[in-house]
């Protein structure tokens, strides 16, 4: 059994990740079926600190 599962990558260079960044990155998992997601914020020190998980079909 093959299974094909992708990850969405959202990059962004903003202030402040907002809940409207998060949104847009479940919209996107939810329109193409996918589980798992990245919100990336390159306007950080350390990029570490820009990385946003996003998961598909579980509350937060």
């Amino acid at each position: 059994m093959i299974v094909e599962d992708k990850v969405i990558v959202e990059l962004k260079s903003v202030e402040n990740v907002t809940g409207a960044h998060k949104k847009q990155v479940q919209t996107y998992l939810k329109l193409t079926g996918q589980k798992l997601g990245f919100l990336l914020n390159f306007n950080t020190e350390l990029i570490k600190d820009g990385i946003t998980r996003v998961v598909n079909g579980l509350e937060e």
